[in-house]
């Protein structure tokens, strides 16, 4: 005798369900026995476990996302900062592949009035000018120029990792420069001696990255300091991971928004901690340039952080968008040089195919079976 337990079917029915077919889902409690008794029941009905990915990848195959968008998903999952579950839920929405698909329809329409031309080639009549073609084209090239650098900004692993001091003034930035890079940052008792930033390389285990002490933050008395404010808030802006110095351990609540709102992971530090009576205990790191060990938590945050930002859970994705970019982009040059020296159309047409295969695979309007199972079995299962 089973005394009955509570459960819930939802069902959702296609195409307007996550894959595009008819789902249902059952939920229940949360009891580990039970679930499994669930699943022993419902595969000996039948039913078979979903492969890695398979819930992604059918609605990939029913047009319900595209292949960045799929690789997105897994990154949301994968996500272990805020800046990379920030860029993952961008790749979700669309915020890679819609601007190319925008552009893949240009060159779609631009190669149709090249090929129009060819098959009229004997007639009077002009589909599209050689000045119009060298401007689309040469449009297509400045746009994904700016699309690899994009990518190329947000691939950590491509660049040293940057790392901000940032603080109040003579909050002891300047000193934890000075100590962690042997570098030769001016340090006074006397509030806002950093005028303007200074960088320096910083090894972090193995990681390269670049460590930057920036003036601290104060209202500007004078046009000199109003220069540095905006200078060390443009260091702050580009930072991937800020490191908030304050001798007391203090956070304002408006500061932590402005901070936040970089994306950068970030790292709050109680300075001087050597003083006695120095500052809060608890979540704020405590270091100190002159007590023995007095920066080995501060190391040890950094080298964590930097490790985190090097093996970013979009970095598959972003280095298989960077590699059909790049083929893209020289065909797309190819196809400028054509176009501006006039030569036969038949050239042109093979360079704009050349083009749109790349970012065809790019937004997975073009795909093989082997790059699905690339892309999928990297999945959890399920999804």
């Amino acid at each position: 005798m089973h005394s009955p337990l509570p459960a819930v079917l939802y069902f959702f029915a296609g195409p307007k369900s996550y894959t595009g077919q008819d789902l249902a889902e059952l939920h229940l409690i949360s009891s580990p026995p039970l679930v499994e008794r669930l699943i022993s029941d419902l595969l000996a009905a039948g039913a078979r476990p979903a492969r890695p990915g398979e819930f992604t990848m059918r609605a990939f195959l029913a047009g319900k996302k595209d292949l960045p968008q799929a690789e997105a998903v897994q990154a949301v999952i994968e996500a272990g900062t805020d800046s990379d579950l920030s860029a993952a839920l961008e790749q979700l929405a669309g915020g890679v592949s819609r601007p190319l698909d925008a552009l893949r329809e240009d060159l779609l329409n631009l190669l149709a009035d090249v090929e129009a031309a060819l098959d009229f080639a004997d007639e009077d009549i002009e589909f599209v000018t050689q000045a119009a073609t060298v401007a689309r084209v040469r449009g297509a090239v400045e746009y994904l120029e700016t699309v690899r650098k994009q990518l190329d900004d947000r691939t950590v692993s491509g660049r040293p990792v940057r790392v901000a001091l940032v603080g109040v003034p003579n909050a002891g930035k300047s000193s934890l420069f000075n100590v962690l890079t042997g570098g030769a940052a001016l340090v006074s008792p006397i509030a806002g001696t950093t005028r303007d930033y200074l960088t320096k390389p910083l090894a972090l285990a193995g990681v390269p990255a670049e460590l930057i002490d920036t003036a601290g933050w104060q209202d500007a008395g004078d046009t000199i300091e109003e220069q540095a404010q905006r200078l060390g808030a443009d260091q702050t802006t580009r930072a991937d991971v800020i490191v908030w110095c304050d001798e007391a351990g203090a956070f304002d609540v408006r500061n932590e928004f402005r901070l936040r709102a970089t994306g950068a992971q970030l790292l709050r530090v109680r300075t001087k901690s050597d003083r006695a009576g120095a500052g809060l205990e608890g979540r704020p790191l405590a270091c100190s340039v002159v007590a023995p060990g007095g920066l080995d938590a501060l190391r040890a945050a950094l080298v964590e952080a930097a490790t985190s930002l090097t093996r970013s859970a979009l970095a598959p994705s972003q280095s298989r968008c960077r590699g059909h970019v790049l083929a893209c982009l020289e065909h797309l040059r190819e196809a400028d040089a054509l176009a501006a020296r006039g030569e036969h159309p038949e050239l042109l047409a093979l360079a704009l195919r050349g083009a749109l295969e790349p970012l065809g695979e790019m937004t997975g309007a073009v795909y093989t079976n082997d790059l699905l199972d690339r892309i999928f079995s990297r999945f959890c299962i399920g999804k």
